[in-house]
């Protein structure tokens, strides 16, 4: 099982939310993820709202690499596992942009064009959420490390999963 997920036990049960509240449980078992209590929940999207998702964040580190398709996009990195990101609509309304080596699948709406989320290169079978399409958060939140992307491949090395999530 992966760390921080977890099954609950039988019993009335409450599980400590991000923000300190409490949730309870019925008698079943579940299986969820626990936060820490620094994490946070967040709702984003693209520009006219056709594509809606919510993201669990517990790593305020983010990524400004000025590789040429990032830098165009203002795309700010923030790594999470597939089960902290949830797709709440437009799964219609997505395509699919790939390039150089093909490995990174560049999601956006097809509507109004904005790049919301997409499948890593760099972390295969986990979502890069750009922070600029979060509501309501506070990029002052986060510690942002720049990351020369216009040679990758002599950099990549430097990202780790200990320091960041790329």
């Amino acid at each position: 099982m992966m760390p921080g997920v977890g099954r609950l036990p039988r019993g009335n049960r409450q599980i400590l939310l991000s923000r300190g509240s409490l949730l309870p449980l019925c008698d079943v078992s579940l299986n969820v993820m626990i936060l820490s209590s620094s994490a946070q929940t967040y709702t984003g999207g693209c520009h006219c709202g056709a594509v809606q998702f919510q993201v669990w964040i517990a790593d305020f580190t983010a990524i400004d690499c000025n590789c040429s398709i990032c830098q165009k996009k203002g795309f700010l990195h923030c790594i999470v596992e597939p089960d902290q990101f949830q797709l709440l609509q437009g799964q219609e309304s997505l395509s699919t942009y790939t390039f150089n080596t093909g490995q990174a699948r560049h999601l956006f709406c097809r509507h109004c064009g904005i790049h919301a989320f997409y499948h890593p290169r760099s972390h295969p079978g986990k979502i890069d959420v750009n922070l600029r399409c979060l509501d309501n958060v506070n990029l002052t939140d986060f510690l942002i490390k720049p990351f020369d992307g216009r040679n990758w491949e002599a950099n990549i090395g430097t990202i780790t999963e200990s320091e960041t999530r790329v």
